[in-house]
């Protein structure tokens, strides 16, 4: 992941796009356990690439870690890296989730992506690794069908 310094406890800027993002790992705490970390962003925004108009998603990643953990600061910035980035609903979500397994190589990976009308049709994508870790206890999203998100 990173190979400058770490994003933690320093001023950073957000990146000016999901490519030039830097995302800084940890090692696992109590890595020789298995255990769900779940990261949620209810605001997270991008570009229709046709239109140019934002399009809103509230995300919900879960994933058991293997030997790191995505440091905080860094997702969140990479995840700013999309507001002014043109990507479908779908290409946002599996591209987040893609380069986390590949940095991160998880035990278990699971993004979901819930995304707000536009033109009146709400798009939901979903992208997992398989099945999670035989008796890993991973809650429901929590995200209800639409109907205003409630």
């Amino acid at each position: 992941m990173s190979k400058s310094e770490p994003h933690l406890g320093r001023p950073s800027r957000i990146p000016a796009s999901p490519a030039e993002a830097v995302l800084d790992k940890v090692p696992a705490p109590n890595a020789e356990h298995s255990y769900a970390v779940r990261l949620t962003c209810p605001e997270f925004t991008t570009l229709c690439p046709i239109t140019g108009q934002p399009d809103f998603a509230h995300l919900v990643l879960d994933y058991v870690p293997r030997d790191f953990i995505i440091e905080s600061k860094s997702f969140k910035l990479y995840l700013a890296s999309f507001r002014n980035h043109g990507s479908f609903h779908e290409a946002a979500t599996t591209e987040i989730a893609l380069r986390l397994v590949r940095e991160l190589s998880p035990r278990w990976l699971r993004l979901c992506g819930f995304w707000f009308p536009r033109g009146g049709i709400p798009i939901d994508v979903f992208y997992q690794t398989g099945a999670p870790p035989e008796g890993m206890f991973v809650p429901d999203p929590g995200v209800s069908p639409y109907h205003g998100r409630r």
